[in-house]
């Protein structure tokens, strides 16, 4: 299967929305405050905006629930597939993802996972794909990779994870 240019359109990356970010300002998924840090380095994936934080942003480490989450907007209950974990975030709010096209996270060279899930909130399978070193190629993996999960019509999301540290990085809703 080719991945054409408008594959970033048809399977867009989707940042954690606006009121859920709100909230886990506040209170995390896991009950905890947020704890904002100025960055002093910058390149943190912040799954607000989907883009590398800068140095000199406020940013805070979260604990976020993303199928838990969906979950509840579908009226469905994940059971055991409910999973929590770290992601970065902007400490106040910011003005979500900018112009542009293509995969967020994507021009780092490494693994990711590609979690399906089906409309009832249970995996469905999934794929390892390794990012190669060259962006186009690695945003091309990407689309690729997308599309062969939603030619399974049982797939309703797909969760993309950085397979070295295990954070969800963002997800993909079917079309």
């Amino acid at each position: 299967m080719t991945t054409t240019p408008e594959a970033p359109a048809a399977h867009p990356a989707a940042p954690i929305p606006p009121a859920v970010l709100a909230r886990l300002r506040e209170a995390d998924d896991a009950g905890r405050p947020a704890r904002p840090v100025t960055d002093r380095e910058g390149g943190a994936p912040l799954r607000c905006c989907l883009r590398r934080s800068r140095a000199g942003e406020r940013i805070a480490l979260v604990s976020y629930a993303p199928l838990r989450r969906w979950a509840a907007g579908a009226g469905v209950d994940p059971g055991a597939y409910d999973e929590q974990g770290p992601v970065f975030v902007h400490a106040g709010p910011c003005g979500g993802p900018g112009p542009g096209g293509g995969y967020p996270f994507a021009e780092t060279a490494g693994l990711r996972a590609f979690r399906r899930y089906d409309a009832e909130g249970r995996i469905t399978g999934g794929a390892a794909v390794r990012l190669p070193a060259d962006p186009a190629l690695a945003q091309a993996a990407v689309g690729q990779a997308l599309a062969e999960a939603f030619a399974d019509p049982a797939v309703a999301l797909v969760h993309v994870r950085a397979v070295e540290y295990g954070c969800f990085l963002y997800e993909v809703r079917r079309p």
